[in-house]
């Protein structure tokens, strides 16, 4: 019975990972100009109208009018700007982003390369953060920046692409083409709307030449199409529906064990050419797969390597029989093609076997069979596809079994009877069958039909029948004895094959359970290394990262001789995750074989394994299992990973609950007595009349009681326990009330404060807002000449309103401005925070908190400038 469709697992696993994430959607084109901008701009401009929480992070207008005026409606959150060099750039700010934490966020240029000193190199990985925080992106790309594609298009364009964008990234994402004619974006160019004038005259003569275009084009509908075939697969895989949905071309190539595989390889990888579609390479195990001798089990293997050298997928299939492994194969990956191999075969194997294409081409349906036929060279003489026992040898056996028999009839039957000996002489062909093959068992069936009717059947001693009923029975004796000896045999094989898989089975088993009872990184190494060489006849060793370089952990039988080839190669596969070494597409050069053990949290070793003398490192029938044992000690050390990791995170949450209790309880328990001295240094000012003494008192006194407040303030953001009550407030009269709080300490300089009346109300927490201009005056006080002047400027623009606290000291170190903001952070030896390293961190915690945007930079004219910028949504709109 054909069990019921049912939803993939993996379909499963990955949809749900898909939805704990934000969407990703990407404009796809084939060159500049096409109209990526103006779509996303467009379709953003839909959600914004719908009421979706839009908000531009990048647009590049290239000072288009039109696009400029599509940017109008959005909030657009400012660009961060990072010093390099002699040159201040403007580059994407995640963090404003994340803090803004919009609906959808529209990305421009996906594949950007962002400044020295930015958080990610790239902006695709900008985009995946913010992805992983649950927010949605429209972005736009050019087909060229595709990193798979990059070799192709630099050979017809001879631009070479710096700025790539993994394929794996696209894998998750939605595709949406915009297609323009090569000769209407010729057009455009021409006009200037892609390029300024001289810039368009020059790239009309080298990228922009119709022949380059209609190569993009056809590559970006090409890679659109690829998508929407592999989002279809995945709908149906989830949905657990049927048929082979052929949308895009699926081939599978099917290898046997005749000579001929690798010409069939190169048949299916040119058909694979013709029809720019993905193929598998499909070996089956069957139960005569036990038989093979070893010259076949190296074509198949041969064959198999061609194959991953050409690009294909690797599959072997265990099952009851080619055909069943094959269909089950086609079905699964839903194929839409099959290649497979058809030489001249004996009727007598025809017989035995069947036809698989004829299978093929009967039973599937909607899969188109091709038919390679193979000339068969005539083999070496003693060479043979299937290993049997001599073949004299297991005949003179059966004989012998038969002639055992005879004789233990003729004593036996006095007394059971001559019409009871026929069933005894199926024991010798069953024994024959088992021990020897179905050769040895079709010859021990004639001779025991020979056997029983010249001994039994009258007239005895003669091969004469006499009875036409005992010819009945002498046919049915024989036509028992071979279906007897035929099912025997594949009862034989099928045992062998179930042996050897409850074998692996519980040395799977095994492994696993010594796995799990180690709890190191060296334990874990050697059970791999010593299990993998004793399961596949291997040597073995396993490498990992250490101090700067990959070093060798653990190697079964130990001392291995590495060369500078094969660390090569091991750091090839542990920084890209793939195969590399012999039999591998790269540095094939090297004596061992690297596999990476890869995990969800990246790849964490190399298992090499070689063979003495040159062999395969992994046979085709043990490759399932080294893939399983491959899985599972990549998991192992995945779990000593994130058990370590979590001993690191507990012990740092158990220092940070200690540092937390400690400040919390230095800041409530001294400001009391601080409270005192504060009331004692005024009562004694009042009664002998203010001195420098007093003075100087109560400010260190006020100032040791802000440190305090610092810290019980730090304690409250880091346990989530700050209540934020936003009102509208005037910038005026909180910038007015924290100069007037810190008059003692501004003393010694010109305070500007240039922030005029006319602006806006704002969102804000008074006291929080308070806090925050409190630190900001009394940092720029403290890390400022005597006699220098500190302003207070405020500014609206079009889209959000900034307070700047501008200082005339010596400024701040490139490129650890977001630094500054981190707790306990100090500069030069110094505190810009007012001694603790604490201010700056409360400024961005309170500021983040009120939905509000801190940052820091460096004057042009000297000095620095700490800003907080509200965003339009918490501008309050003056009444109508």
């Amino acid at each position: 019975m054909t069990e019921p469709a049912r939803p993939s697992p993996q379909a499963l696993l990955k949809a749900a990972k898909k939805e704990a994430r934000g969407r990703l959607k990407i404009i796809l084109g084939a060159a500049p100009g096409v109209g990526k901008t103006f779509e996303m701009l467009r379709e953003g401009a839909e959600l914004l109208k719908a009421g979706t929480d839009v908000v531009v992070g990048v647009v590049e207008t290239h000072g288009r009018a039109e696009t400029e005026a599509l940017v109008a409606p959005f909030e657009v959150l400012p660009r961060r700007t990072i010093e390099h060099g002699a040159h201040r750039l403007d580059e994407f700010d995640i963090d404003a982003m994340l803090a803004r934490r919009p609906t959808v966020a529209l990305i421009d240029e996906f594949a950007h390369s962002n400044a020295p000193g930015s958080r990610h190199p790239k902006r695709w990985q900008d985009v995946e953060e913010l992805r992983d925080a649950g927010i949605h992106v429209l972005t736009t790309l050019n087909i060229q920046h595709l990193e798979s594609l990059s070799d192709v298009v630099a050979g017809f364009t001879r631009v070479r692409v710096r700025e790539t964008v993994p394929d794996a990234v696209l894998d998750d994402a939605d595709i949406e083409v915009v297609d323009l004619p090569p000769d209407e974006l010729i057009e455009r160019l021409k006009a200037g709307k892609v390029y300024v004038p001289q810039e368009a005259t020059r790239a009309l003569g080298h990228f922009f030449s119709k022949s380059n275009l209609s190569a993009l084009r056809e590559l970006a509908l090409r890679r659109a199409a690829q998508a929407v075939d592999r989002s279809l697969l995945d709908h149906v895989d989830l949905a657990g529906e049927g048929g082979n949905w052929a949308v895009g071309e699926r081939i599978v190539v099917a290898i046997g064990d005749q000579p001929g595989g690798e010409a069939l390889i190169r048949a299916a990888k040119r058909f694979a050419d013709g029809m720019h579609a993905t193929w598998t390479a499909v070996s089956v195990e069957t139960p005569r797969s036990a038989t093979l001798s070893e010259a076949a089990r190296d074509r198949m293997a041969s064959a198999l390597k061609l194959a991953a050298s050409l690009g294909a997928g690797i599959a072997t299939v265990p099952a009851r029989s080619v055909f069943e492994g094959l269909r089950a194969h086609i079905l699964e990956t839903r194929a839409t093609a099959v290649v497979i191999g058809k030489s001249r075969r004996s009727w007598w194997f025809q017989l035995q076997h069947g036809s698989v294409v004829d299978q093929l081409v009967r039973e599937l349906e909607n899969v188109a069979v091709h038919v390679v036929p193979i000339n068969l060279a005539p083999a070496p003489e003693g060479e043979t596809s299937v290993q049997r026992p001599p073949a004299l040898r297991g005949i003179a056996a059966g004989l012998g079994m038969v002639a055992a028999t005879t004789a233990g009839a003729v004593a036996v039957s006095p007394v059971v009877g001559a019409n009871s000996i026929d069933i005894i002489y199926l024991l010798p062909v069953i024994a024959a069958a088992t021990l020897f093959g179905l050769r040895a068992s079709l010859v021990a069936s004639i001779a025991a039909a020979l056997a029983y009717n010249f001994f039994f059947l009258p007239p005895l001693y003669t091969f004469t029948i006499s009875d036409p009923q005992n010819v009945v029975t002498l046919l049915v004796l024989i036509v028992v004895a071979v279906v007897a000896s035929q099912l025997t045999g594949r009862l034989k094989r099928e045992a062998t094959i179930g042996a050897r898989t409850a074998t692996e089975n519980a040395a799977l088993a095994a492994f696993g359970q010594r796995l799990a009872a180690v709890s190191d990184d060296a334990g874990t190494a050697e059970a791999v290394c010593e299990e993998v060489a004793r399961l596949l006849g291997v040597a073995t060793v396993l490498l990992a990262r250490e101090r700067g370089g990959i070093e060798p952990v653990s190697a079964s039988p130990p001392g291995p001789l590495l060369g500078s080839l094969d660390i090569a190669a091991a750091e090839w596969a542990f920084d890209r995750g793939e195969m590399t070494g012999r039999d591998s597409g790269t540095l094939t050069a090297s004596d061992w074989q690297f596999h990476p053990l890869e995990t969800a949290l990246g790849v964490l070793g190399v298992l090499g394994v070689a063979r003495q003398g040159g062999g395969d490192p992994v046979p085709p029938d043990k490759r399932i299992l080294f893939t399983t044992m491959l899985g599972q000690a990549a998991l192992a050390h995945e779990r000593l990973k994130l058990e370590a990791n979590a001993r690191e995170v507990g012990a740092l949450k158990q220092r940070d609950d200690l540092r937390a209790t400690l400040l919390s309880s230095i800041g409530h328990d001294l400001k009391t007595p601080l409270t005192a001295v504060v009331a004692a240094a005024d009562e004694l000012a009042a009664e002998h009349g203010e001195s420098a003494t007093s003075a100087t008192l109560k400010s260190q006194a006020r100032r040791l009681r802000r440190v305090f407040d610092d810290l019980v303030e730090m304690t409250r953001i880091e346990a989530g326990a700050l209540v934020v009550k936003r009102e509208a407030t005037d910038l005026t009269d909180a910038v007015a009330a924290a100069a007037q709080d810190l008059r003692a300490e501004l003393a010694g300089h010109p305070l500007v404060l240039d922030v005029p009346p006319s602006l806006p109300l704002v969102d804000a927490d008074p006291r929080l807002l308070h806090h925050i201009l409190i630190n900001l005056l009394g940092n720029a006080a403290k890390f400022s000449a005597a006699g220098s002047e500190i302003t207070v400027r405020a500014r609206r623009s079009p889209d959000h309103l900034v307070l700047a606290v501008l200082d005339a000291g010596p400024g701040l170190p490139v490129g650890r401005e977001s630094t500054l903001f981190d707790r306990f952070i100090r500069v030069d030896g110094d505190d810009r925070s007012g001694g603790t390293g604490l201010g700056l961190a409360i400024v961005k915690g309170f500021a983040e908190a009120m939905g509000l945007r801190a940052s820091a930079r460096n004057r042009a004219d000297g000095g620095s400038a700490f800003e907080i910028t509200w965003p339009e949504a918490q501008i309050r709109r003056p009444p109508k």
